[in-house]
């Protein structure tokens, strides 16, 4: 099979991804093993390429946001079948025993591997993985529109429960890329006024066509004070300025897998019972929720599709914020 292979970490100006012909990958027992249609890009796979995140596996090919058809199932599988549409999010292990599984968060499993990271992902023709962290995915959705909301979906619904911001409150969204053009829509379904903090003023359209009250730079003062608010954006230097605008007793979620350092700030601006928190992965019940959720609302994809061949492209592209919506790769379907 073809793939796009990270040897080693560099930045994406220099096309660190290299075209390879690999060995189809073989399920396990309990495993399938899918024929990749499209995969979602994501900074998680720009952070990766570039080695901001410590690497556990090299040489490794990214991507977490596959949709693909079953082309073969372990002899124990018993969710899927031969030709059933299939998605595959960043969790693909978690070990079922220790005390952040048994409790519900398995998201934070110290044994957790993940797609495109532990383990070979999406950026390829074929991939395997456990049925156990594999979806079934709403038929209403293409390849291409169903791939973000396997992590910028998934991630992005996360972040809102996390803020903890109330049904018809008022929500900041700092960023605007994959996860916030979805979670806005989410947030709006609740009831919620987003108001929405991007340097892009194309970004700021796209906000301002999917139903911001507001769109602006993070340095303005927007027309009330916030009840939450998330940061999507790899900027340390934007908490102070989300912590600035934000109520009494409000929360800011950081959705992020990597930040750049948060400046010195003063402490009035956490007094007043404000709470920062970070977001960390995601458990099964997220997606299963979120993927319930898309098809009710419906949610709508904004997706920018580029050959698989052209992924450091894509990136480039990405780190520049020069994608509208979220970016996918195809491989192979609709």
């Amino acid at each position: 099979m073809q793939a796009m292979l990270l040897r080693q970490p560099r930045p994406i100006d220099d096309s660190p991804l290299e075209t390879v012909e690999l060995p189809r990958p073989v399920p396990g027992p309990n495993g399938v093993l899918l024929q990749v249609r499209a995969c979602g890009i994501c900074h998680t796979d720009l952070h990766t390429v570039e080695g901001d995140i410590p690497l556990p596996k090299l040489p490794v090919i990214p991507g977490h946001q596959i949709v693909g058809v079953v082309e073969a199932i372990g002899e124990k599988v018993t969710r899927f079948r031969q030709g059933e549409r299939v998605g595959v999010p960043w969790l693909y292990f978690t070990c079922g025993v220790c005390d952040y599984c048994r409790r519900g968060r398995e998201n934070l499993c110290d044994s957790a591997r993940f797609t495109g990271y532990h383990v070979d992902g999406g950026y390829a023709e074929y991939t395997a993985v456990p049925e156990d962290f594999a979806y079934h995915l709403p038929e209403r959705f293409s390849d291409s529109q169903a791939a973000p909301l396997l992590c910028a979906g998934v991630i992005g619904y996360r972040a809102l429960r996390l803020s903890e911001v109330p049904r018809g409150g008022r929500l900041g969204l700092h960023g605007f890329g994959a996860s916030a053009h979805i979670a806005i829509q989410v947030a709006l379904h609740w009831g919620c006024q987003v108001y929405v903090f991007t340097r892009s003023q194309e970004h700021r359209g796209l906000a301002r066509q999917l139903g911001a009250a507001w769109a602006g730079g993070a340095e303005e003062e927007p027309p009330s004070v916030l009840d939450s608010a998330i940061i999507f954006a790899p900027a340390g230097n934007l908490v102070p300025e989300a912590l600035r605008v934000l109520r009494k007793g409000g929360t800011l979620a950081l959705a992020g897998i990597y930040m750049s350092p948060i400046p010195g700030m003063e402490y009035r601006l956490l007094y007043g019972e404000r709470t920062v928190r970070s977001v960390a992965n995601s458990t099964r019940l997220d997606a299963l929720e979120l993927l319930k959720l898309a098809a009710e609302i419906p949610i709508h994809t904004a997706v920018q599709v580029f050959p698989r061949e052209d992924a450091n492209r894509a990136l480039q592209l990405l780190k520049r914020g020069k994608i509208r919506g979220a970016g996918v790769l195809k491989v192979s379907g609709n």
